[in-house]
């Protein structure tokens, strides 16, 4: 008995492998649009894509990310100023797209466009705080993707959203967390409906990378604004010493997980670009592998005391 279900998985496993390793030929024919192409993951994606001779079209926040991202490219790589929370912005973006692909349609979409700050505990922030984050991250996704889907569905093309291992377990407060939790729902769905109409969306959780997203400078900066804004009630509750110990747990993990390999998400994106059969999830890094995502699928109370105790205690703490 044991037999046929070893030879069985041993032969799914062959089986998955071959299907997985299947890709498409003709790179030069088909356009591909990425968001947040300053710096960071976007950055190298353009730039792979690039020498693969993929026809980019890449999203650029500021001009300066423009024009050095042209210099290092081919002229075949065209860029164009994005701002993924203007509407004006984006339907802008969309009508010089469709006048680059003309009648073969949007490829492929990658909406690699997102920020971090502010993030830190729930009370230290406003609603405002979440309000900035999530209209870049949710909003700006999703208006970005409702608004190119007409050319993807003429190409029969790919969605590719970038999400995050903390869109499967939120470890922080700030609307980083909420706002992949909500990237990953809208994929999953929109993964469904297109499905009937030969589009592939897939979604990129990464693990923690070292980018211009995640520096530490920019993070203890925030982190420090919050603090000084809390109420001196608020500050009594967690105590003089709480934030210097909050500050030293934040960067035992930038300086402890962050992989400093990000061409691994680049890659993984790549597959799902050129894969005859692209996954529905990537997870790069091996802190999303070994770690977060088997995190995500304990019992909550295991994880919270798991946390518990890495987590510096407030002052005020109940016993």
């Amino acid at each position: 008995m044991w037999c046929y279900i070893l030879a069985f998985i041993i032969i799914w496993a062959l089986g998955w492998l071959f299907r997985d390793s299947r890709t498409i030929t003709n790179f030069q024919d088909k356009y591909v649009f990425i968001t947040g192409c300053d710096t960071g993951f976007g950055n190298l994606l353009a730039k792979r894509l690039d020498r693969k001779r993929f026809r980019v079209l890449a999203g650029c926040f500021t001009q300066k990310g423009a024009d050095d991202l042209q210099k290092a490219t081919s002229p075949n790589l065209k860029t164009t100023l994005l701002d993924v929370t203007s509407t004006e912005s984006i339907k802008k973006t969309v009508e010089w797209v469709r006048a680059e692909v003309g009648v073969k349609g949007l490829y492929g979409l990658v909406n690699n466009a997102g920020i971090v700050n502010p993030i830190g505990l729930t009370e230290w922030l406003m609603i405002e705080d979440y309000k900035r984050v999530m209209s870049v991250n949710t909003f700006g996704l999703i208006e970005v993707t409702l608004n190119f889907l007409p050319l993807i569905k003429k190409a029969k093309g790919r969605v590719v959203n970038i999400a995050s291992i903390m869109g499967r377990l939120s470890i922080t407060g700030g609307g980083y967390c909420v706002s992949k939790y909500t990237v990953e729902a809208f994929s999953d769905s929109l993964r469904r409906d297109m499905y009937h109409f030969g589009v592939k969306v897939s979604i990129i959780e990464p693990g923690f990378f070292k980018t211009p997203m995640t520096s530490l400078d920019s993070i203890e900066a925030v982190l420090q604004q919050l603090w000084d804004k809390l109420s001196p009630e608020t500050r009594e509750s967690y105590g003089d010493t709480y934030f210097k110990k909050y500050l030293k747990m934040q960067r035992f993990i930038m300086n402890f997980f962050c992989d400093t390999d990000i061409a691994k998400v680049p890659k993984c994106i790549e597959h799902a670009l050129e894969a005859h059969h692209p996954r529905s999830r990537y997870s790069p890094g091996w802190d999303a592998k070994f770690l977060w995502i088997p995190a995500s699928y304990l019992p909550a109370f295991l994880v919270d005391a798991v946390l518990a105790l890495i987590l510096p205690k407030p002052a005020h703490q109940v016993h």
